[in-house]
């Protein structure tokens, strides 16, 4: 039905008062209920509070409005309005920018208490208007805690400016939230947060902006939730009211919205005051007031909007759920990478012990001149070959070979893992620069390995050297040491030993090995065999390889824990996504146990409250 000049257009009767419901005054069935709907919506809010997305991924950000607007709606709205099912009905008024809002709600009320004018944004703090009776509720914070109670006009957008108006029935409550396409961001986030906690939503358009996209965004989220909708068209030509009430009708149908009473208020000016006349603003007023006035129908709106609100958190959660497996998958992913690349260093270690490689350059003639002289073989007879060392590095000034060889050993195994360790923290920054995540926890310091790393690595060596004097000693005890040379014998044995780790046969030299010049490691194993035997020669070589290894390796692992840390700080719990989706589940169980799902449509029916429990 249509009607044109100074009447209000009203496309659907009051359909959103419920036919069915219990009275609004009696007991929560809810309430104090610890197993119930309160206690499975706390276990959610638990499990979304634990949830972290820390990479940077596509679905991060999103999540993270998600989790948030989540968990605003279960401290504004659900769980106050479960606890108190009788409360006040909460009409937040929203809408565009310059769509008359605060002038509706004085006009309602029949008093300014919402500035309005021309300069935007104008409403810099939600204003909250109830009747007298109906004060002490809103006054206490339950609805909306993270909000501050003041009675006076405030531009901090996490006020809330608490106003009565004996003019506004009791039972029901206006909340005038900011523009919800502020160009404020502080106050188009609180427009979203106080849409997300009404039990009716007053939508405010104009004949001008109707068909703009974000008032539709917000009303498929509205629909998504199941909250009750009532929309307002204001300023309309009255010559063109018929059309664009038509349009807009046919537009909410198209978005499944078409149960949303509409009322059309025609272009007009405000009194004095700033009010629109009582002749423009009646079918709304008179709509609003049968409604306040029937405990059933605010009851069923409430139930209705609480239940859709309920019934969207398990396709929200279970996104939240996805997102945070995918945090999971990614941090696997950029470990994975980082542990590639060591792992490749670990090789290239061990291939560069097996294939004769470090048998070369200084190494190899230090060897040789180590055994070529027979320094192998006095060091192996007598103490006279300390002495004889002694002497030739006084008169000479240069180390003895056995000393020339040691240090030879260290520095080419230290040249070695300074290389694959800069080779893996190149390969594993390169990874993760290449991942959209991995990019966001690079540090310039992790394209290169650490700078201690040198340092590190030459203690690495000289403690290997040492644990090998050790091994031979261990192992050479009670057999063909003398007494009174086995200290030397250790040293030269243990040189050998040394020599024989960079040679994949111990000793025995291969094709290769002889190419490369470690063939010469012959000369000592004659020596080396009637001191140890064949088998305990191998046995040495081996068990001094596995443990220059093993250092390598922890060594390797403290590189890698750079990167590792990282993803490690950032890793979310590996149960999060089951988390989340178990607390869903009981969030729906409980649900429908205690009878708040719709049956019927959109009406819904009473609750069995016996089966709250």
């Amino acid at each position: 039905m249509t009607t044109h000049g100074d009447s209000a257009t009203h496309f659907g009767a009051p359909a959103v008062a419920a036919r069915t419901g219990p009275d609004a005054g009696g007991d929560n069935p809810l309430a104090g209920n610890a197993e119930g709907l309160p206690a499975a919506l706390d276990g959610l809010r638990a499990a979304i509070g634990a949830a972290r997305f820390p990479l940077a991924l596509p679905s991060a950000e999103p999540a993270r409005r998600a989790a948030a607007g989540l968990t605003h709606q279960l401290d504004d709205y659900l769980l106050p309005r479960l606890a108190r099912l009788d409360a006040p009905l909460l009409v937040v008024v929203g809408g565009s920018t310059g769509a008359g809002k605060s002038t509706l709600v004085n006009s309602l009320v029949q008093a300014r208490v919402s500035a309005a004018g021309v300069l935007r944004p104008t409403t810099r703090s939600p204003v909250l208007v109830c009747n007298p009776a109906d004060a002490a509720w809103f006054r206490q914070g339950d609805l909306l805690p993270g909000l501050t109670r003041t009675n006076e006009p405030s531009e901090d957008p996490g006020a809330l400016h608490l106003v009565t108006a004996p003019a506004l029935p009791a039972g029901l409550a206006f909340l005038d939230a900011p523009d919800i396409d502020s160009v404020v961001d502080a106050n188009r986030a609180l427009a979203g947060q106080l849409l997300a906690a009404a039990d009716l939503w007053l939508f405010v358009t104009t004949a001008a902006r109707y068909a703009d996209a974000v008032p539709w965004e917000l009303l498929h989220g509205a629909r998504a939730r199941g909250t009750v909708i009532a929309m307002v068209l204001d300023r309309v030509p009255p010559e063109a009211a018929d059309e664009i009430a038509a349009h807009l009708s046919e537009m909410l149908a198209a978005q499944d919205l078409a149960a949303a009473p509409l009322f059309v208020l025609p272009e007009t000016r405000v009194d004095g005051q700033g009010l629109l006349p009582d002749r423009v603003t009646a079918p709304l007023s008179a709509w609003f007031a049968r409604l306040a006035a029937d405990a059933e129908a605010r009851s069923a709106v409430v139930r209705q909007t609480l239940d859709g609100a309920l019934a969207a958190l398990h396709p929200a959660v279970e996104g939240l759920a996805e997102a945070a497996n995918e945090q999971l998958a990614a941090a696997d992913g950029l470990d994975e990478r980082v542990g590639a690349a060591y792992r490749a260093a670990e090789r290239t270690v061990d291939q560069g012990l097996t294939d004769g490689r470090l048998l070369r350059g200084e190494v190899l003639a230090r060897w040789q001149e180590f055994v070529g002289t027979g320094e192998l073989f006095r060091t192996l007879e007598a103490r006279v070959g300390r002495l004889r060392d002694r002497l030739v590095a006084k008169v000479t000034g240069r180390p003895a070979p056995a000393a020339e060889l040691r240090t030879a050993i260290e520095s080419q195994l230290v040249t070695l893992l300074r290389a694959v360790a800069a080779e893996a923290a190149e390969h594993a920054y390169t990874g993760w620069k290449a991942h959209p995540a991995g990019a966001e926890l690079l540090e310039p310091e992790l394209a290169h390995a650490s700078d201690d790393l040198p340092a590190r690595a030459e203690r690495l060596v000289r403690d290997w050297q040492r644990g090998v004097l050790e091994l031979v000693r261990t192992e050479g005890g009670g057999r063909r040491f003398a007494a009174r040379t086995a200290a030397y014998a250790v040293n030269a044995t243990g040189l050998a030993v040394m020599i024989a780790v960079f040679a994949s046969t111990a000793l025995i030299p291969t094709g290769l090995e002889v190419a490369t010049g470690a063939g010469t490691a012959v000369a000592g194993q004659a020596v080396l065999q009637a001191i140890f035997g064949d088998q305990a020669v191998r046995s040495l070589a081996n068990k001094a390889r596995g443990d220059l290894l093993d250092r390598i390796g922890r060594l390797l692992t403290e590189e890698a824990e750079r990167f590792l840390a990282r993803t490690g700080a950032a890793r979310p719990a590996a149960d999060t996504g089951a988390d989340l989706r178990r607390a869903a589940t009981e969030v729906e169980t409980a649900r429908h146990r205690c009878g708040l799902a719709r049956t019927d449509g959109p009406v819904l029916p009473a609750p069995d409250q016996g089966g709250c429990r």
